[in-house]
C-alpha cells in the first residue's frame, strides 16, 4: 500500500490520478496507522509550511512520517512535501520543520514575479534512479514563492533558473522530493512517478 497523505492542503485528486496512471494503488489517508503500514509514502501540498506542520501535528502524523523515512521506506515529497523535510522555513517568521535535511526554506529574493507559476527547466546535478529517462533540461510545472537551501549540496538532484539558480529537487537515501509538480508535468512528470513506483516495488 502506498500512503498518499491527506493533511488538508493541496489537490490530492490530481496526484492520486497520476499515481494510478503509473501503476500505483495509493490510499488517501490521514491515519497514522496507515502511514506506519505503508510500503511507500507520498506527501504533496501547496501553501504555507506553518499550516502544513500544524496540520500534520494535529493529525499525529509527524512521528510516523519520520519513522517511515528512517526505516528506509520510499518517500516522495511534492512542493510542501519537499520544504518540510528541512530544518526550518522563514515563511511567517521562523517555522520549525521536520529537520531531516539540514537547511532552510527561503523566499525568492529577486525582481521577477513571485510566485513562480508555470513551466521551467530542471538541470541534473546528481544521478538518481528517480530521474531515469528524464532528459537534462526537461520542462516541469512550478507554483511556489519559496525554495530550499540545503547545507549539504550532495542532496541536490536538480536545479532551476528563476532570477538565480535554486534547488528544484533533492535525493537522499530513499527520499526524493521536488519543488515542481510531477502530477502536472505531463510526460516528464509521469516518468518520474513511474520511477518512484519502481523504487517502491524494489523496497516492498
Amino acid at each position: 500500500m502506498t500512503a498518499l497523505i491527506d493533511y488538508g492542503m493541496g489537490n490530492l485528486g490530481s496526484v492520486e490520478k497520476a499515481l494510478r496512471r503509473v501503476g500505483l494503488d495509493p490510499t488517501v489517508t490521514s491515519r497514522p496507522a496507515d502511514v506506519e503500514a505503508a510500503r511507500a509514502i507520498v506527501l504533496p501540498g501547496v501553501g504555507a509550511c506553518g499550516d502544513c506542520m500544524s496540520n500534520l501535528r494535529a493529525l499525529q502524523l509527524i512521528d510516523p512520517i519520520k519513522e517511515a523515512i528512517a526505516a528506509g521506506k520510499p518517500y516522495l515529497g511534492i512542493c510542501l512535501g519537499l520544504q518540510i523535510l528541512f530544518t526550518e522555513s522563514e515563511e511567517s517568521g521562523t517555522v520549525p520543520c521536520l529537520d531531516l535535511i539540514p537547511g532552510r526554506v527561503v523566499r525568492f529574493t529577486h525582481d521577477l514575479k513571485v510566485p513562480q507559476i508555470g513551466w521551467n527547466r530542471i538541470w541534473q546535478r546528481a544521478e538518481t534512479p528517480l530521474l531515469d529517462g528524464v532528459e537534462d533540461g526537461s520542462y516541469v510545472y512550478f507554483v511556489h514563492s519559496y525554495h530550499v537551501v540545503p547545507e549539504d549540496e550532495s542532496v541536490i538532484a536538480t536545479t532551476t533558473e528563476y532570477g538565480y539558480e535554486f534547488v528544484s529537487s533533492i535525493a537522499g537515501g530513499t527520499m526524493f522530493a521536488t519543488q515542481f509538480h510531477p502530477e502536472k508535468s505531463q510526460t516528464v512528470g509521469l516518468q518520474i512517478l513511474g520511477n518512484f513506483r519502481k523504487r517502491a516495488d524494489q523496497c516492498s
